[in-house]
Parts: structure tokens; sequence; C-alpha cells
């Protein structure tokens, strides 16, 4: 049970990670230097040889840590600023670095004091300790969340508790008076499905298309493998997406709907996120490892190409547009391996074009997202304001062309010695121009998802199309319907 404090309360000292923060600002800083300089990787263990609080220092040298970005405890927080205004002495204490402390210390403006790791210094454990007896003596109150600072409870005259295991709590139940619990809500399901953006797994049905377009889905054997390919991508998919939201904290934080994604929000951390991503990668190779080594190579090629662009592409003007469609191209690529079947030619160029109107639809969203807001430009990428108007032409012509590969795709000798009744595919032209009309006039409207192919599976009408093209494909291939001319 919790006690109130005394009138004369003592000064309270505060811990950053885990406690004011559910994040990691190590981790976070780790993350950023990478991201600044890849290659700077490599002197990490050289660092580390001449101790964390050189370590720490390298790194907070390299790269700046916004605090006003970071996830807060806001229960906490509230707390403290309550505290702070009956006139209580609070002091910031943390084993991160000094730079990192100070500026949360600057950003927060609760705190009278800031002890944090220097060149010399560790602050951590008893390190810690030792420098709050300097700053305040024996007389303090102290709010932490690790078994590490078991040592500072046992000396404090009162404990804030955050998250606290209740083994520890009972070790100091009876050496310290506790004045307050705290806790930051744990990982969540719905945060877990987040995090492998179960909902994306929709992008792998383009594994199908060779299925369809090759018209093996009364093979059994085929139709099971394009399933474990489908289960296979979607593995390694989910993976690459933690990376890529790992890599990309710091910048969702400012965004006005991916702040609430699971890692930037620190609804799962940083190492779990690790962890996670790593299994999903490699469960996804060791399944598609099962259909072939064809299957496999396409796969890990898939994870370099979508690795460049997390860390290089994303940030260059259009050419993301071409990774993406060239991603998108790679599902289609690997539903052929997996079932073990050619891959047309213009399948592949027709993918290739509308993929990347498609991804030009995501870039036009999101200008038209901020043109009521003071930002110019969206956050993490190449793109301002300005370029809207070329980049939504550039996106209806690659539509057009996409349309128009269509075409030229029915008049081929290949389509009509294939068809039954090809001249029936002129239906599917018309289907798709009213689906790429829909798509870009919602996106003239300021109206379409963030992602396209959300869109896409989600929206009757655009569902009820799709639907309609794929029918009028196995129907022309398969009825023979007399000319309607």
């Amino acid at each position: 049970m919790a006690h109130k404090v005394n009138t004369h309360s003592p000064p309270l000292v505060v811990d950053l990670d885990g406690t004011l923060t559910p994040t990691d600002t190590l981790l976070e800083s780790i993350l950023l230097q990478i991201k600044a300089s890849p290659f700077t990787l490599f002197l990490f263990p050289f660092w580390l040889l001449l101790g964390r609080a050189h370590f720490k220092r390298k790194i907070a040298n390299n790269i700046t840590l916004p605090a006003e970005l970071l996830p807060y405890n806001q229960e906490l927080l509230n707390y403290l600023k309550q505290q702070k205004r009956i006139g209580r002495k609070l002091i910031l204490a943390t084993a991160a670095h000094e730079s990192i402390a100070s500026k949360v210390s600057a950003h927060l403006k609760i705190f009278d004091q800031v002890l944090s790791t220097n060149l010399n210094v560790n602050l951590k454990g008893k390190n810690k300790l030792s420098a709050i007896r300097n700053a305040v003596g024996n007389d303090f109150s102290y709010a932490g969340d690790s078994p590490a600072d078991l040592p500072i409870w046992e000396s404090a005259k009162t404990a804030i508790f955050v998250n606290l295991k209740n083994k520890h709590k009972d070790q100091l139940s009876e050496s310290v008076i506790i004045e307050r619990e705290f806790h930051i809500p744990g990982p969540t399901l719905v945060a877990w499905i987040k995090a492998i953006r179960l909902h994306q797994w929709t992008k792998n049905i383009l594994l199908f298309i060779p299925l369809l377009t090759s018209f093996s889905f009364i093979d059994a054997e085929k139709s099971a493998s394009a399933i474990i390919g489908f289960l296979a991508f979607s593995l390694l998919a989910s993976g690459t997406y933690i990376f890529n939201d790992l890599w990309d904290i710091s910048s969702d934080r400012q965004h006005p709907t991916k702040n609430n994604r699971p890692f930037a929000s620190a609804q799962l951390s940083i190492i779990s996120g690790i962890i996670l991503a790593a299994t999903l990668v490699t469960a996804g190779i060791v399944t598609g490892s099962y259909l072939s080594s064809d299957f496999t190579l396409v796969l890990i090629l898939y994870l370099a190409l979508t690795s460049l662009y997390s860390f290089f592409i994303k940030e260059s003007f259009l050419f993301d547009a071409f990774t993406l469609s060239i991603l998108y191209t790679m599902r289609i690529i690997a539903g052929a391996v997996a079932i073990g079947v050619d891959t047309s030619p213009w399948l592949l160029t027709f993918s290739l074009f509308i993929f990347f109107s498609l991804a030009l639809v995501k870039r036009c969203s999101e200008l038209k997202s901020i043109q009521d807001t003071d930002r110019e430009q969206i956050i993490g990428r190449s793109y301002c304001t300005k370029d809207l108007g070329a980049i939504f032409t550039l996106g209806v012509g690659t539509a057009i062309s996409s349309v128009i590969i269509f075409g030229l795709f029915i008049l081929s000798d290949n389509t009509q010695e294939r068809y039954q009744s090809p001249h029936l595919l002129w239906l599917a032209v018309l289907g798709l121009c009213y689906w790429l009309s829909l798509i870009w006039i919602k996106t003239a409207h300021g109206e379409m998802n963030d992602d396209p192919l959300i869109f896409v599976f989600s929206n009757i009408r655009s569902l009820i199309t799709i639907i309609l093209i794929a029918a009028i494909l196995i129907i022309s291939h398969f009825s023979s319907i007399g000319d309607l001319v």
C-alpha cells in the first residue's frame, strides 16, 4: 500500500530510461548513429573496449537525440509537475549520457539538477547512488524501474516504482516507504499485430497472380506451393517492416499518424523488435526453402532490396517509387517461381508501370495531407508540396501507360492463340480504366489512404472491380464466346 509523503518531502531523484520514458535512449541513439553512418557499426566493439561511458560519449558526440520527440510516462510526469508546484526539489539521475539528460531536462523544465553519465563515470547502480549522495546526502526519494537500482532504493527515504516486478518490491517492502507506484502498460497482442503489420499481408496476394494468369489454380500441388510461398513472403515482409519501423523511429514520431506505431510510441521495446524481426525473417527464409532454392534466392534478393530501400533509397526523389514498383513486381516473380511457371514479359512490364503509378498515389496522398499544414515537405522524404502537380501528372500518365500495355497484350499473337475468347479481355481493360480512375480521383480529393493497396482491398467498389477483372480473365481463357461484333 502506498504511503503519503511527509510535509517536508525529501528531494525526488528520477531515473530516465524505463521510468520517465518507456524507451531506451542508448538503443535509440545507437540506431541514429547507424542510420547516420552505417560503417561506424564496426567501430562499436573498439569504443566499448574503453568502457561504457566512453561508448556513450562517442555516440553522443555524433548524433542528437531529440528530447522533444521522446515518449514520456505521462502519469509519472504529471505527478512530478505536481510535486514541483508544491516546491519539491527534483533531480534527474540517469545512466544516459549527459548530452541526452541535459536535453530532456531543458525540454521538461522541471528538474533542479541533472546527474548523468559523463566521460569518466557510467552513472548506473552504485555509481548513481554515490552521485546522488554527493548531491543531496542520504535524505532523498527515488523513482526508478530497474533491479539495478535496488541499492539506491534501500538507501532512499521513500520509493517510487515504475513497473517493478513483485519479487523486487518484496525485497524492499521492509526497508523503504513506498511513496507511489506507476504502471506503464506492457506489450499487448494488438501492438504485436500492428508491429508485424498483419494487414499488409494483403499485398502478398500478388504472389497468386501467376497462379491466376497461368490458370494453374486447378492444380492442387501448385496451389499449395503458392500458399507456402505466400506464407514465406509474408513472414519475411513482416520482419522487414519491423526493421523499417525501428529505423524510422525518430521520423515516425514527427508524423501525425505514424507516431502511434508500436515502436515509435514505445509500446514495444527496441530490443524485442530486433529479436522479433530477426525471427520472422529467418522463419520466412526457412519456410521458403521448402519450395526451392530459386524461391529462396528471390526472398533473399527481396530482403536485400527492401533493406536498401529502408536504409538509403526511401529518401530519394522518384527513385523510391521506382524501387517500390520493383519490390511489388518481385512478389509476382516470387509467385511464378513458387509454382514453377515462366513469367510473362507482358505481365512484368504491366506490373512495373501500374505499381509505379500506385507508388506515386502514395506520395500524392501524403502531399495532399500536408497541404493545409505548416509543413512543405513529407517527413523523411524528398517530396514537397510544390511537386504535387508534377507527381500527380506523372502518376496518371503511368496509369494510362499500364492500360495501353494491357491493350497491346490483348492484341499480341500469343494472347490471341492462348485465350479462347480474347475479345472479352477488352472488358477487363474497361474495368482497369475504371479502377485506376477511381484511385486517382480519390487521391485528387484527398480521400486516399496512405497505402493505396490497403484501399484496393478495403474499398468495396475497388474490390468488386478486381474480382470482375479476374473473372473476365478466367472466362475469356476457358470459354469460347463468339465475337460481339
